[in-house]
């Protein structure tokens, strides 16, 4: 379909009218074929795997190989100020500032993480999008895609499989009887199994469980449980990994439990992080998507960034910036949580230094942290978010100033953009650009999830001088920092908190972690809550004279992460009483899917 047609094509769709499942059902009739989607880019045809008519995987390595003496294109990443429970629309926004670039006429790609099944069938949505800004085609990137999540999964669970099978057989036979399987004891510690279960959905029953039950045939009686996949180290170690081998290296480190001896049992021990790894080969390679206007889209990995590293792949990110002029990256949540982990553990282990950061600003975000009424998904905003209130404004953009501190910490160039919605007001407009104006940031007003790529020209502007600037790019901490100052810097600069304190488990941990030689210095992946700078989720604003509590510190040997807990984070998240399920169905006329969004 020739260009024009294609933009016909989208002034009929009306995002006011419309949901978003609709739009896609009816841009999803002019997509490009995946083909002619990976030519434009550059890709050859046998660097490609379709995966259906639009949808492919690509060869990362054999790209990399081919376009290694190529310079890197710029590199942007999307961040937010603490978002309500709804959302400030980051994908959105991603989506469209690539196709903002695309009108300017750049050469340009994107980067998002592949959506768990348990927020698309719970409260949050898809992530891929909303408006005239998404990543199409919508049905299989939302519910499952290329299967990457499925093989996270399963690989995950063949190491617990791994391990109560050797519970098991360990307490039901002699040593002589194991030698004869080639087996030695590992002896490990049923109270001290560092693993439980993985489910890409939010089942809150499945949180503690027992599991065992029955004769000595039938497992290990044991505590147990489930966390969402997402969750999963396997999941870290793809955002992570680099190369082929790599991978490989990393899914044997991977520890599972520890022994009575107080020496850990990895995959390697267990003799199944081969097999792992096999589960997992068919997910190591970028998904290709492309925007609502045609922009090619990588698509791989969908760690959390609350509970995880909260990034898509490197290797996504390396592959794209070969191959664009400018690539656009997302990073989970606000840039206390996502951008943090971005720039401290992402670009450290990858290398890449970005050009830019982009921070999504809502002015019914800035009115909640401003001293608005509670925001709960699934009932009516209170009339403060839908009306003008300059004083909620104002006062909330003490939030946005501490996220532009945190990039401007990182020596980027920070870009505000104030993601117009249709209740927001000149007045409250102009205090959010004067007030982010000040503090040192280039600020652009987009529209859009109204125009798609026509709405965010002001924005795509603003990010190519930016890029354009130098920047004093640096990390938070060196590597050879002690593991529990570190904790303190990133309490201290990034989330505002006074000091830090640890549980009696968490300060065991330390020690432990401390006297483990080079251990203590991988990258430091906090686990904090997503709705505050703070550890408590009911602390808007900008808190400050809060202690951080740490409560456990994990340890990820094969993601190479170190990862204090902050607060009551569960790994598994629970489903809300008024799910998206509820409303996702199939049209039996045509087979389409109706309901995401």
């Amino acid at each position: 379909m020739a260009v024009n047609d294609r933009e016909f094509h989208l002034k009929e769709l009306d995002p006011v009218l419309m949901k978003d499942w609709e739009i896609a059902e009816k841009a999803e009739d002019f997509l490009k074929p995946v083909k002619v989607l990976a030519m434009e880019l550059g890709l050859t045809e046998d660097e490609i795997i379709p995966h259906g008519k639009y949808i492919a995987k690509v060869d990362f390595a054999g790209v990399l190989a081919r376009l290694k003496d190529r310079p890197n294109g710029k590199y942007i990443d999307v961040t937010a100020i603490t978002p309500t429970p709804l959302g400030e629309g980051k994908s959105t926004t991603t989506m469209g500032l690539v196709q903002g670039l695309g009108k300017l006429g750049k050469k340009v790609t994107g980067a998002i993480r592949q959506p768990s099944s348990g927020p698309t069938f719970n409260i949050k949505g898809s992530a891929a999008g909303g408006g005239l800004s998404q990543c199409l085609p919508l049905s299989p990137f939302s519910l499952g895609l290329t299967g990457d999540i499925d093989a996270v999964t399963n690989s995950h669970n063949l190491a617990m499989v791994a391990l109560q099978a050797r519970l098991q057989h360990e307490a039901n036979n002699t040593d002589e009887f194991l030698s004869s399987r080639h087996l030695t004891r590992l002896d490990i510690d049923p109270s001290r199994v560092e693993m439980k279960w993985a489910m890409d959905f939010c089942a809150q029953s499945l949180r503690e469980i027992i599991m065992g039950i029955g004769g000595k045939t039938d497992g290990y009686r044991m505590p147990s449980g489930f966390g969402i996949s997402v969750s999963s180290e396997v999941m870290a170690i793809l955002s992570v990994f680099t190369s082929l081998s790599d991978l490989r290296e990393r899914m044997g480190k991977i520890i599972v439990a520890y022994r009575k001896n107080d020496e850990p049992v990895t995959t390697a021990d267990l003799e199944v992080d081969g097999a792992m790894t096999a589960l997992l080969l068919r997910a190591v390679n970028p998904n290709l998507l492309q925007t609502i206007e045609g922009q090619p889209v990588f698509v791989h990995a969908g760690p959390f960034a609350n509970i995880a590293i909260g990034q898509s792949s490197i290797v996504a990110d390396r592959l794209a910036l070969k191959l664009a002029d400018y690539h656009v990256t997302e990073s989970g949540f606000g840039a206390d949580i996502g951008f943090e982990k971005f720039w401290n553990i992402k670009c450290r282990l990858s290398g890449l230094k970005p050009d830019c950061a982009v921070i999504v600003v809502t002015a019914r975000a800035l009115k909640m942290h401003g001293g608005g009424p509670k925001v709960t998904p699934g009932t009516p905003l209170d009339p403060a978010y839908t009306t003008p209130n300059t004083k909620l404004v104002e006062k909330g953009c003490q939030n946005m100033l501490a996220h532009i501190q945190t990039v401007k910490t990182a020596g980027i160039n920070p870009v505000v953009c104030i993601n117009h919605f249709a209740a927001d007001t000149h007045e409250e407009i102009d205090i959010i650009r004067r007030t982010a104006e000040q503090a040192g940031a280039r600020v652009a007003v987009s529209h859009h999830w109204a125009k798609g790529g026509d709405g965010a020209t002001e924005l795509a502007e603003a990010v190519t001088d930016a890029c354009n600037e130098p920047n004093n790019f640096h990390f938070l901490y060196p590597e050879n920092m002690p593991l529990k100052k570190r904790i303190e810097t990133i309490a201290r600069k990034v989330y505002g908190a006074n000091g830090v304190s640890y549980t009696p488990i968490a300060m065991e941990k330390l020690a432990r972690i401390e006297s483990m030689g080079d251990t203590q210095f991988m990258p430091t992946c906090m686990v904090k809550t997503h709705l505050s700078l703070s550890h408590d989720p009911a602390l808007k604003g900008r808190p400050s004279g809060f202690t951080l509590p740490i409560r456990d510190i994990l340890t990820y040997m094969g993601a190479g992460l170190v990862v204090p807990v902050a607060g009551d984070i569960k790994l598994m998240p629970g489903t809300s009483s008024d799910p998206n399920f509820r409303r996702i169905d199939i049209d039996t006329q045509t087979g389409k899917v109706k309901g995401l969004f």
